[in-house]
């Protein structure tokens, strides 16, 4: 563990805004993409399974339960509904039939493209609006939000 000189309060101080901050921003960058997205948006949900297999081509439903951190009951219903909206695609294992490889369609991938577009272009906007000390600011805190993520996100459980 990193030796840290932040004291517990200024620790707890930090932790505390980070959870009332990224969710409102979370929410704040969804509802606008939401709102200029062409057609209905797929759910965050549906999007965070749909970013995975796009870049895990070829994934099974449990290694996409794994990384997102949901019960693989859950996704293999997002995989269903998907599949049914023509955005996923199943592949059977050739070696074991119980085993569905997932790959994005098409269509998936025109709308995560988007989705992509839509949250640069949002973020980018807002962006223009900081003073110069907050862009450097949030510019050195990719960095450690990226660790912050890394640290928060579990090591896989060996079966």
């Amino acid at each position: 563990m990193p030796d840290s000189r932040a004291s517990v309060q200024d620790i707890d101080r930090v932790a505390s805004a980070l959870a009332a901050c990224l969710p409102a921003l979370n929410r704040a960058l969804d509802r606008q993409v939401a709102r200029d997205f062409p057609g209905p948006k797929p759910p965050e949900g549906q999007l965070a399974l749909l970013r995975f297999v796009s870049q895990q081509e070829g994934c099974t439903v449990r290694e996409a339960a794994d990384a997102l951190l949901m019960r693989p009951n859950n996704v293999s219903a997002l995989v269903s509904q998907l599949t049914r909206e023509g955005l996923l695609e199943r592949r059977q294992d050739t070696g074991d039939k119980r085993i569905a490889h997932l790959y994005p369609t098409s269509r998936a991938r025109r709308e995560l493209t988007e989705v992509r577009r839509l949250e640069g272009a949002h973020i980018a906007r807002a962006l223009h609006s900081l003073t110069d000390g907050e862009m450097d600011a949030l510019g050195s805190a990719v960095g450690a939000l990226n660790s912050l993520a890394q640290h928060l996100h579990p090591a896989p459980v060996a079966d």
